[in-house]
């Protein structure tokens, strides 16, 4: 691999940062996979499933706005640190509800998914934030947010994978108490980290709905920063709820058990982390918009070729595939706005990232699981496929327009300077 693939590694703090994250990680998507698995095989019902995921999500978007605020305001670090706290406590709470109250098991880990949304609300736009300041050198800002998606996805193939195992061997109880147990990891990195001071902060009296204009009116003003959120939006919306259904393809279409469905998530996982470690690989200053334009035509034309895919073996392949191509919305979407946002908004603009992306994703898990209930699964996840490639495509229209649309205006610039030097 190139050099430059690990060169935020240098990094003291980051290195912190990624180890801890990668152990706690492991045990969110084993929580994730026990989830799934456990209010499927409770409910059987495909609407259940997308009011679990929409549970955890939807509040993580709404309260977002407000962890922005907070994290241009206070120290971000200490925000961090408060909120893996909470997170721990959320998790002990849900294996102990899990163990003493299985009668309401679906509703106790549905509550409670909720309340990790309204942490995840103000953790996301601190962590995400954070980043910037855990590294050195700024020319290793986008690997190191390529390699935090890296890690995201690599405790995607491992953590669904012991989940499965766990799920059978041990139940679903030790998925949920290592999960607890994995954010102990990521406390003890956050206290050894030594971080910069954090920049002064804004005046007490200043208003929270000025702040918010303030936000909105920079992503207005930055095209490449308002059309990444909404091309993230739409996709959000649309097309990455289709991991709602991968418990009905494990049991139902493969007449698999919990492990089938460790496998199949952890395929998604492996393609993801390929696709990762790709995007940490590309040399500073490459086109990532295009980047993203055919990555997202692949992870289309995964889902299309997956959706009616009967042989087990062929769709795995065919899923780590389309992967691949799934990571670049959610990682080059980050990198474009954090390479376009200022210091001081940075917190609220990715906050607003945060609440239509994670917002949109509750949304549309709603609206895949209600719609896969009347047209069937496997045409839902068809349908997405196509829906990818069309937003694909009408992206690839939009910056082929902006690309012209900038070379006339730089063209209209040149012209003085042209009659200047012919007179």
């Amino acid at each position: 691999m190139p050099i430059t693939t690990f060169s935020s590694f240098k990094s003291r703090n980051f290195r912190l940062f990624f180890m801890g994250q990668s152990v706690s990680l492991i045990g969110t998507w084993m929580q994730k996979t026990a989830v799934s698995w456990v209010v499927y095989s409770l409910t059987q019902s495909k609407v259940m499933l997308g009011v679990s995921v929409f549970a955890t999500l939807f509040p993580a978007s709404m309260f977002s706005l407000f962890g922005g605020i907070v994290a241009d305001r206070y120290d971000r670090y200490k925000v961090l640190l408060v909120t893996q706290v909470l997170s721990l406590v959320q998790a002990i709470l849900l294996t102990l509800a899990v163990i003493y109250f299985q009668q309401y098991a679906v509703w106790s880990i549905i509550g409670l998914s909720a309340v990790l949304g309204i942490i995840n609300g103000f953790d996301v736009p601190a962590r995400q934030s954070l980043v910037q300041a855990m590294v050195n050198n700024k020319q290793d800002l986008p690997n190191a947010l390529a390699l935090n998606s890296s890690m995201v996805n690599l405790s995607k193939l491992l953590g669904p994978a012991i989940a499965g195992f766990a799920l059978e061997t041990f139940g679903d109880q030790v998925c949920f108490g290592l999960n607890a147990l994995s954010f102990i990891p990521v406390i003890i990195s956050l206290l050894l980290m030594k971080l910069p001071a954090f920049f002064p902060k804004p005046k007490a009296d200043r208003n929270i709905k000025r702040e918010f204009r303030e936000a909105f009116a920079f992503i207005k003003a930055t095209p490449d920063i308002s059309s990444t959120i909404i091309f993230a939006g739409v996709m959000s919306l649309l097309v990455l709820p289709y991991s709602t259904l991968t418990p009905v393809y494990a049991k139902d279409i493969f007449q698999g058990s919990a492990s089938t469905l460790g496998v199949i998530d952890g395929v998604i996982g492996l393609g993801a982390f390929i696709g990762a470690i790709f995007l940490a690989s590309v040399k500073p200053g490459t086109n990532l918009t295009k980047i993203l334009a055919i990555n997202t035509l692949i992870f289309g034309t995964g889902l299309v070729l997956f959706s009616y895919m009967t042989n087990y073996y062929l769709a795995l392949v065919i899923l780590t595939c389309g992967a691949f191509g799934m990571m670049s919305v959610v990682t080059i979407s980050n990198t474009l706005i954090q390479l376009s946002v200022t210091q001081e908004l940075r917190g609220r603009v990715l906050s607003i990232f945060v609440m239509v992306f994670a917002g949109a994703i509750p949304l549309g898990s709603l609206l895949v699981g209600g719609v896969s209930h009347y047209i069937g699964v496997q045409a839902t996840v068809l349908t997405q496929g196509f829906a990818a490639i069309a937003v694909a495509l009408m992206y690839a229209r939009y910056l082929k327009k902006r690309r012209l649309t900038q070379e006339k205006e730089d063209s209209l610039e040149k012209q003085p300077e042209q009659i200047l030097v012919g007179a």
